[in-house]
């Protein structure tokens, strides 16, 4: 799905990777774990095309085999979900615009883009399934950070993607709105769908998950299956300090040790 080889890839002004490959295949559900400023963001921005890698000799980032990719077919194949989308919308956006706006790769409602009545049933669906039935004409800014993690959920599932991208999908929630979200991603991964999950948190590392990669500075300083990755000793070191990590039921916690 992702071939990531000899990247060099800048945020602004600021070099986030030098020399950076990874591979995902198809259908691989993963979480890239690490602190704050290690280049998780701007990872799920290379593969989005919201940034470019430096162009140079023995270097690539190719998606679904291809280096040059048609933005409207990657955005039938990938649903994002971040932080900084949900900031991007406007206050006054209706909840079905926020997911009409899937069909479109689009921010919000345009003149100029129409849906379909088969989108707008779709969209209608989608928010359903995911308990937003009934707020179809609610304003962005009145709804709960849970109902607008939802929304955008479902914006990024209307077109029924192979994979699914999130980054810190439950930041910001509450204890409840986190974990209702975390069970629909878990209803996601009962399908044979591919999802990757960006986090410093490794309570939201859903149980579906099978492969983590811890990033440390634009660095992948370990990878591998979860059980494998996420040790009290590998944790310890990526965050430089001491962390006890246990595992119950195929979820995962760490405290200071």
């Amino acid at each position: 799905m992702i071939d990531i080889h000899n990247i060099t890839a800048y945020q602004q002004q600021t070099k986030v990777f030098d020399g950076f490959s990874l591979h995902i295949g198809a259908h691989e559900r993963m979480a890239i774990l690490g602190p704050n400023g290690a280049g998780k963001s701007t990872l799920l921005k290379l593969i989005d095309r919201e940034l470019y890698p430096v162009q140079q000799d023995d270097s690539w980032l190719k998606l679904f085999g291809d280096e040059r990719v048609n933005i409207w077919e990657l955005r039938s194949k990938i649903g994002f979900v971040s932080q900084d989308l949900q900031e991007d919308y406007t206050p006054y956006t209706s909840a079905l615009d926020v997911v009409l706006s899937g069909f479109f790769g689009a921010i919000g409602s345009h003149g100029h883009l129409q849906p379909t009545p088969e989108q707008i049933a779709l969209a209608r669906e989608q928010m359903a399934t995911l308990g937003l039935a009934g707020i179809d004409t609610s304003m962005f800014q009145r709804l709960s950070t849970g109902q607008k993690r939802r929304l955008l959920l479902a914006r990024a599932l209307v077109h029924r993607p192979q994979a699914l991208f999130l980054d810190e999908p439950a930041n910001g929630l509450d204890m409840g709105a986190g974990l209702a979200l975390l069970t629909l991603l878990r209803r996601y991964c009962s399908t044979d769908h591919a999802m990757i999950i960006t986090t410093h948190h490794i309570d939201e590392i859903i149980p579906e998950i099978e492969r983590v990669v811890l990033l440390d500075r634009g660095r992948i300083v370990a990878d591998g299956p979860k059980a494998d990755i996420l040790t009290s000793a590998n944790l310890s070191k990526l965050y430089q300090t001491q962390l006890r990590v246990t595992e119950q039921d195929g979820w995962y916690r760490c405290w200071h040790a």
